[in-house]
């Protein structure tokens, strides 16, 4: 990616040679000739720096490499100008874009504390000064973020946000102007825009609405009627998607199982579902997303309770699962990243379940019926089974031989 600060190498995490998918778009390069081309002059990036929702890093790679700030940061700070350090703050909800970030940095000779990585659950920073934003594909992580962050800002504050022409729709402007303050957008550039907003104290922004919760329906086997806790961004926030009502519909009553792993576990109702069926099963939710991870655990602690043992964990899939350890895995994998299709990660996925599952261990896989997972699974296990199907989506269930 080329910038005004210099060429920048960037990648995607994990790299994928047959998905050679960039790590930025014009979305990225529009906000950052902003920063730099505004008319009135560059935008003063000395103070408290934010970056929400940067996808693979390319945003706060490129700020880390700023060059020293132009003012002192407050008033009250008398540091030289030429020792004042640009250090981005990132908030991401992606352990995989967290990732990209620590690569990217390195890629470019950067120290890795260049940024300072935050979580979406992450408290955010005291103050903040500029507040750039890449608009998420989903509007009620927007919302739940904007909201999190809105005590912050102050009449001062820059707040940019950034997104290609089909992100940015007249709710997303709404949103930006209900919990911020007015709200504008730009000429469309390369099919990119930007949004434009002024903070101010007289919004009345009401509670954060997230997270939510509801009822599962009633056959659903040991779930049934259990209530389930969603914060935003998490697939399927309102009510049960049907792939997963046909999963859990599909597990028998116990498995016998001692180690169950729910694989990209979303909000956790699967992972819920072997625990009540295998009371003295150790359960590891795993997703890359932390507010999945948060979701999952609130249903987890909400039904089984405080003390039921069972460990959260973000990561790239199994990538770092010790081998050979698990009796069943559960998988509902995804079959696009932001707004490219690929069956990249469901591949990941269902090689890394087969190195975790120990021999006669069982991986479990519910997904549209088109993809054609019965395929790949037969290649990598040599066996798979339709226990279930439907008319778009189809259980398969393979062994560890």
């Amino acid at each position: 990616m080329t910038t005004a600060r210099g060429d920048l190498d960037l990648a995607r995490f994990p790299q994928d040679t047959r998905d050679p998918l960039r790590a930025w778009d014009a979305a990225d390069e529009y906000l950052l000739r902003h920063l730099d081309e505004r008319e009135g002059g560059p935008v003063d990036l000395s103070g408290s720096l934010v970056v929400l929702g940067d996808r693979w890093g390319a945003l706060a790679t490129a700020l880390a490499t700023t060059p020293a700030a132009r003012r002192p940061v407050h008033e009250s700070v008398h540091r030289p100008i030429h020792q004042q350090i640009l250090r981005p703050v990132q908030i991401s909800d992606s352990f995989l874009g967290q990732q990209a970030t620590r690569a990217n940095l390195e890629r470019n000779g950067l120290d890795a504390d260049a940024v300072r990585l935050h979580t979406t659950r992450d408290a955010p920073p005291d103050r903040i000064d500029v507040l750039l934003v890449r608009v998420p594909k989903s509007l009620a992580l927007l919302e739940d973020q904007l909201h999190r962050l809105a005590p912050h800002v102050h009449e001062g504050t820059v707040v940019v946000g950034t997104g290609m022409v089909t992100e940015i729709h007249t709710s997303t402007l709404t949103l930006f102007e209900r919990v911020l303050g007015p709200t504008r957008t730009s000429l469309a550039v390369r099919k990119a825009r930007l949004i434009f907003c002024s903070p101010g104290p007289q919004v009345s922004r009401g509670a954060n609405p997230w997270p939510r919760s509801y009822a599962l329906p009633a056959d659903v086997g040991v779930v049934s009627g259990l209530t389930v806790v969603n914060h935003a961004g998490v697939f399927s926030a309102e009510r049960l998607d049907a792939g997963t009502r046909l999963l859990l519909r599909s597990l028998p009553a116990r498995t016998g199982a001692e180690h169950v792993v729910d694989l990209g576990c979303g909000n956790g109702v699967v992972g819920l579902a072997a625990a009540l069926s295998n009371g003295e099963a150790e359960v590891t939710f795993i997703d890359e997303s932390y507010q999945a991870l948060a979701s999952a655990e609130a249903t987890f602690r909400l039904n089984a309770g405080a003390q039921a043992a069972a460990r959260f964990v973000a990561a790239d899939g199994l990538a770092d699962f010790p081998p050979g350890t698990a009796d069943l895995v559960l998988n509902n994998p995804p079959f696009h990243t932001h707004r490219g299709r690929t069956d990249a990660t469901a591949w990941r996925m269902f090689n890394g379940s087969r190195a975790a599952l120990r021999r006669g261990g069982e991986l479990w896989v519910v997904g549209n019926r088109h993809l054609g997972y019965h395929v790949k699974l037969r290649r990598l296990f040599g066996n798979c089974e339709v226990v279930a199907s439907d008319p778009k989506f189809v259980v398969l269930r393979a062994v560890k031989r």
